[in-house]
């Protein structure tokens, strides 16, 4: 057993750890949506370079998902308040 950490196995623990504090501060503002969704994406490129391809489409449809969802959220911040 070794004590240490590869590089890919570090990315992806970063790319998850970012992934969950984004979705911790979604609802302070779009731009951590927005984060959220490039964490995903970072989730999916791990999964592909792990050999986990279903790992990777499920985090790309998380991408896709909360890419909407940010632009939904980015074009209801900017309406004016009647």
């Amino acid at each position: 057993m070794t004590d240490h950490m590869d590089a890919l196995t570090a990315f992806g623990l970063f790319a998850v750890t970012f992934m969950l504090v984004c979705y911790v501060l979604e609802d302070r503002a779009p731009f951590w949506t927005f984060l959220f969704a490039l964490g995903c994406l970072m989730g999916s490129a791990y999964g592909f370079l792990q050999g986990a391809w279903p790992f990777g489409v499920v985090e790309l449809a998380w991408f896709v998902v909360a890419l909407r969802r940010w632009w939904q959220l980015r074009g209801i911040a900017r309406e004016p308040v009647a």
